[in-house]
């Protein structure tokens, strides 16, 4: 069963930076697409950022320029790096992987594995 474990959320000052991180299995790191999404209370889940098998990434534009993703082979691990956070930011944040795309969807529907969540939540 695949298995993917968050880190990393918190409570931060807007403008300020946080690093989330999603372990998982060798194998699953190798399959498909990974990406984060986030949602906020009363909410729909939503696009973030996503990765695939040979590193090319996609991003929301609400994110574009302030957040990074990207993966650690030797770790196998997901990194979400957030930096300029705003508090319309503030979400739990998802990591998912889509284990048989061979595109990069921004839909959740899409993305067969998820992990547990974990809040980000940024203070004006």
């Amino acid at each position: 069963q695949v298995q993917l474990e968050e880190s990393g959320g918190g409570l931060v000052q807007a403008g300020g930076s946080l690093r989330l991180s999603c372990a998982t299995s060798k194998r699953t790191f190798r399959r498909g697409v990974m990406g984060w999404f986030r949602q906020a209370p009363g909410m729909e889940r939503q696009f973030v950022a996503a990765v695939n098998w040979i590193e090319i990434t996609r991003y929301a534009d609400a994110v574009k320029g302030r957040f990074t993703i990207s993966k650690d082979r030797t770790e196998n691990t997901l990194y979400l790096q957030m930096n300029s956070l705003m508090p319309e930011d503030t979400a739990v944040y998802y990591c998912a992987v889509g284990s048989s795309l061979t595109a990069m969807s921004t839909s959740m529907h899409d993305y067969d594995t998820w992990g547990q969540g974990t809040q980000v939540t940024v203070s004006s």
